[in-house]
């Protein structure tokens, strides 16, 4: 009899065991998840490596040599980076159509990476963040002549 119940109380463990591995497989074939194996198939080691990490990826330009940081989205994703690492101004350009956020990242990829001139000939811009400025610093004599300018 004990043996019995012992089988008993496995079977709602098991069977929620049997849900998660069901749900795991049915994410797994989604859209969102093809295109994201998609987008990794064509990334290389260490673009995949930063992807998985960080949630962006780099590309080189093959037009100008500049680096673009391309990070998950679908719009308003794109980044230049100056020489020394930092973010500069955005770039959004997307391909037609509702497409799923891993084919978009590699329309933007091989856009960049193979007609970069075009790409950015129909990309939108906007400032890099603007966390990251520094202030402006106001003119010598302003600062230690300890008088105030006023507009003119």
């Amino acid at each position: 009899m004990k043996r019995n119940l012992a089988r008993v109380s496995r079977w709602p463990l098991r069977s929620l065991c049997i849900g998660k591995l069901y749900e795991a497989s049915k994410d797994e074939k989604t859209i969102h998840a093809r295109a994201l194996r998609l987008l990794r198939s064509w990334l290389s080691p260490q673009q995949r490596a930063d992807f998985d990490r960080k949630g962006y990826f780099e590309v080189v330009g093959c037009d100008t040599g500049k680096r673009y940081r391309i990070r998950r989205g679908t719009s308003a994703n794109v980044n230049e980076i100056d020489e020394y690492g930092r973010l500069g101004t955005g770039r959004c350009f997307v391909p037609l159509g509702g497409l799923a956020q891993g084919d978009v990242m590699l329309a933007q990829k091989i856009a960049l990476e193979t007609d970069e001139n075009r790409a950015l000939s129909i990309a939108n811009s906007f400032p890099g963040p603007l966390g990251l400025r520094l202030p402006r610093r106001r003119p010598a004599e302003a600062r230690s002549s300890g008088v105030r300018l006023s507009p003119g």
